[in-house]
């Protein structure tokens, strides 16, 4: 069967201000020092298990040049444009309704634009025995990231001990970002992974399910898909998509359909969700500083600064963040970096558009 892959690039990547902006969010940054963008890296991966020409990418009109400038070699029609952000089902909907009427069927890898693989020909045999399990019925599966420690920020995945074949295995429940006790004893209780985002199912499979327990999207998504290859196509699409119901796919479909399988995954994922994760993804010094740009350090200690135009002296800091961009500099607690978010609405509540 046809494999095809799905890469949502419309997320905003709002706790990676003052980089991040709503004309360049995270996933067209480099965050590495191989200078590659995390949208250029999700997509080079794929090139063992994906030709590029079934490559598709759904994201905002707003990054129309930013694409064709960092994938040059992505099809123009693989690339579906939302006209208004409607979350995660309506995004997967989308790209299934258009591979099924342009193959009749095919399976999609469906991951987000942003994440970092360490491990990438571990990962890719993950991908593999998924695609096999996905081949199977109207299997819906999500990878699962093997837990390394109590995480408060990620859902997870619990699956049915002694259910796995192959590797692959029936999901119990999906459970919200749990607090630190509870994280603990997932840990401890060993059939809990991470929700990783990534799935991979038939676009058939998706489909039904979008049907059997999102029915308003369903019938929603077919005009669109009918429009699809005609000349009018755009037009149906900024007219119909914005009238979609906005939902995640987590809790329109996956929380409420049967046939979901996990596959545990230990193949070096991050999701690189703020600024915390840089020191994870790049080298350190001997203090545990992560340093890019021109930085002068005395006597400060596991501290991630990122200098922009000029340089950047630290002393005597420990455990903060230091971001600077020709309009902006942040700085904060690491204990903060999940707030930033607060930062953006004061910003918007001040009228500081510009910066956003």
């Amino acid at each position: 069967m046809k494999l095809t892959a799905v890469i949502m690039a419309g997320g905003k990547g709002e706790r990676f201000w003052p980089k991040s902006r709503t004309s360049c969010p995270k996933q067209f940054l480099s965050l590495t020092s191989d200078g590659e963008t995390m949208l250029q890296k999700t997509v080079k991966r794929l090139a063992p298990l994906v030709a590029q020409a079934d490559v598709y990418l759904v994201t905002n009109a707003a990054y129309r040049e930013r694409i064709a400038e960092q994938l040059p070699e992505l099809p123009a029609e693989n690339v579906l444009f939302e006209p208004c952000p409607r979350n995660t089902a309506p995004c997967i909907g989308l790209a299934a309704s258009v591979i099924r009427k342009k193959y009749g069927d095919a399976v999609m890898l469906v991951l987000p634009s942003d994440h970092l693989i360490r491990s990438e020909d571990m990962y890719l045999d993950t991908l593999r025995r998924a695609v096999l399990a996905a081949e199977n019925g109207r299997n819906l599966v999500t990878l699962g990231i093997t837990p390394t420690y109590p995480e408060t920020g990620y859902g997870y995945i619990q699956y049915v001990r002694g259910s796995g074949r192959n590797g692959v295995y029936q999901v119990e429940r999906f459970v919200e970002k749990p607090d630190l006790s509870t994280a603990r004893s997932y840990l401890k209780e060993g059939n809990y992974l991470w929700n990783s985002g990534m799935f991979i199912w038939k676009a058939s499979s998706i489909l039904f399910n979008i049907r059997e327990h999102m029915p308003d999207l369903y019938d929603g998504l077919m005009p669109i898909a009918d429009a699809y290859g005609t000349p009018g196509f755009e037009a149906v699409l900024n007219e119909a998509f914005c009238k979609l119901p906005a939902q995640s796919v987590d809790l329109g479909i996956m929380e409420k359909a049967d046939s979901i399988c996990t596959i545990p995954g230990s193949f070096g994922w991050d999701d690189v969700g703020s600024w915390l994760a840089l020191e994870r993804i790049n080298p350190t010094d001997t203090q545990g500083n992560m340093f890019s740009g021109d930085v002068v350090s005395v006597d400060s200690r596991r501290c991630t600064v990122c200098a922009g135009e000029r340089t950047v002296a630290v002393l005597g800091l420990e455990d903060m963040v230091i971001v600077d961009t020709p309009d902006a500099l942040l700085v904060c607690n690491k204990n903060s970096t999940q707030d930033i978010k607060k930062i953006l609405a004061s910003l918007r509540e001040q009228g500081k558009t510009s910066l956003l």
